[in-house]
């Protein structure tokens, strides 16, 4: 039996689909000789040729596994084949694929990239990419990597790329002066290799980005008992990179989703209560540069729109809530969500002009039990930034010194600041709390962002999800740039530094901007507004959150 594939281009199926090799586990160096896709799995030493369409694969290196074992690095050079392993390089043809040592680091060679005769090789112990003379093997120039993390590169014309494993991100550098241009967010964690196909009709290049890493899943036993068990397994595929750069604006996008998001509340109070002329108010989504909302529609019950410092909000009404009395209501909104990363240097903020009064008195105020007064937390704002002035410095700097000072924990209720900085542990709410103060106490416009993050399991396309918990992160304020996002907390790598700064002045696709500066959910009743004194929210209504992500958004 034979079966008809669409009539797309080579180029076309590559971009609409994750190419997933049936035997690999962990895929690294990749590349592409024209249509031909070239990977090496680290893990088990095979040197892969991989059809992009089918998902076929074969083994290149049949006799010599051995020698390509944590290999992770991977370049080709018209007829030649450049290999990263352990502290040293090597090259070889395709006839023999024979390994020779080319050069040999202090520390491990882990990324490569080869254009003519230079060869880029990243050391992220070394902190930079160090490049050679093919024919003398001697170093010619070295530039700083521009992440913490393992690296890998691939070259292009006059652009040198950098995939970092940590980051989460693609960097597009200067290949001569190493002068960094732009950066994007993966969509995916642990990204591990990097390459570009050339459309052979249309000379237009495409990025792809492998990907590796360990997933749980529950795993059926029956010699146990319990008979599910956790367990992880490998989890490895290539997937396009799409990206658009808006220079005048500072930002690059990158792949996205179309996502279907539900929040809704049922009435189911602890303690029956009586509450005349009940207006619920609950942020709807923002409109952003990368997330665009094409529908809202109510659940359960009708709402009214008001729009409160630029931000939507749906107002529920009733004329009371009696005791026995049971409702569900929300909104559902269609959103269509991308990855962005902004690139504003301190250089670029040097002579930015001052805040205007409106944001003074807006921004830099204590209007959400900050403990801005407190000495534990004036004394963290000046330690903080020390003698640092460059407004994104400092930013830079609080960030670290909050991240420094506090470990994550996942906690039922927000305390001050103050309370947070003694205890030396908080939430993400905690986190932005801490970060607020220290950054108004230092002159910075900033404010709360956020409330969910979309289950980032985007291969689970149609299956309704549901996040863990809620989370906040926040935008600082700069003259000229406007509000520029920030995370919260480092809540998914271990502490002590570096950080990655894939989040500092970015957001992946996985979060969904709502209510930005405002509280997400108010509650009033004759026109008073119930605070955690009268009756907590939590205590009046049980939230129900649901994403499902319905397909990727297409290329740019």
């Amino acid at each position: 039996m034979s079966f008809a594939l669409p009539s797309l281009t080579v180029s076309q199926m590559f971009g609409q689909r994750i190419i997933r090799p049936l035997t690999a586990a962990t895929l690294c160096g990749i590349a592409f000789i024209k249509d031909k896709l070239i990977a090496i799995d680290s893990v088990k030493g095979h040197l892969l040729e991989i059809d992009p369409i089918s998902d076929n694969s074969k083994i290149l290196n049949p006799h010599q596994v051995k020698e390509f074992c944590d290999v992770t690095g991977l370049a080709v050079w018209e007829d030649t084949l450049w290999v990263t392993r352990d502290n040293s390089v090597y090259i070889s043809n395709f006839t023999d694929l024979a390994l020779e040592h080319f050069v040999t680091l202090p520390y491990p060679a882990n990324g490569i990239a080869v254009w003519e005769s230079t060869v880029y090789v990243s050391c992220q112990k070394l902190g930079y990419i160090l490049i050679y003379d093919s024919e003398t093997r001697k170093e010619i120039a070295r530039f700083y990597a521009p992440g913490v993390g393992v690296e890998n590169l691939v070259v292009s014309q006059e652009r040198l790329w950098i995939c970092d494993r940590t980051e989460q991100t693609v960097y597009a550098m200067d290949r001569a002066t190493g002068e960094l241009i732009f950066s994007v967010l993966t969509p995916f964690d642990s990204p591990t290799g990097i390459a570009i196909h050339q459309d052979g009709d249309t000379g237009k290049e495409s990025l792809f980005v492998a990907y590796a890493s360990e997933e749980p899943y529950i795993r059926d036993n029956p010699n146990a008992d319990p008979n599910h068990e956790l367990t992880y397994r490998d989890r490895t595929f290539i997937h396009p990179l799409h990206y658009h750069y808006e220079p005048d604006k500072h930002y690059a996008l990158s792949n996205g989703y179309l996502i279907e998001m539900s929040y809704a509340e049922e009435i189911a109070p602890l303690d029956e209560v009586y509450l005349p002329d009940v207006e619920w108010r609950i942020a709807l989504p923002s409109e952003t540069d990368r997330q665009k909302v094409k529908h809202v529609e109510p659940i359960g019950i009708p709402f009214t729109e008001e729009v409160v410092d630029g931000q939507r909000v749906a107002v529920f009404k009733f004329d009371s809530l009696s005791p026995g009395e049971r409702h569900i209501f929300g909104w559902k909104a269609l959103l269509e969500v991308r990855g962005i990363k902004y690139r504003i240097t301190p250089r670029d903020v040097e002579d930015i002009p001052d805040l205007s009064p409106e944001v003074q008195a807006r921004y830099l105020v204590d209007d959400d039990d900050l403990a801005m007064d407190s000495t534990i937390v004036r004394r963290s704002a000046k330690e903080a930034i020390g003698s640092e002035t460059n407004l994104l410095r400092k930013m830079y700097n609080i960030r670290n010194y909050v991240y420094d000072e506090l470990s994550y924990g996942i906690k039922p209720y927000i305390d001050t600041p103050d309370v947070v900085l003694e205890r030396g542990v908080g939430s993400c709410g905690e986190y932005v709390g801490v970060l607020l103060a220290l950054c108004r106490l230092n002159g910075i416009p900033c404010r709360t962002v956020g409330r969910y993050k979309c289950p980032p399991n985007s291969e689970h396309q149609g299956v309704p999800l549901q996040p863990d918990f809620n989370h906040v992160w926040l935008e600082f304020y700069v003259p000229n740039y406007g509000w520029l996002p920030m995370e919260s907390n480092p809540d998914d790598i271990g502490y002590g530094g570096p950080y990655p700064t894939r989040f500092f002045m970015g957001l992946c696709w996985y979060h969904i901007e709502i209510g930005k500066g405002i509280t997400f959910e108010v509650v009033t009743s004759q026109g008073k507004r119930l605070t955690k004194e009268d009756i907590p929210i939590g205590d009046l209504a049980i939230n129900h959150i649901r994403f499902t992500i319905l397909k990727e958004l297409p290329p740019f």
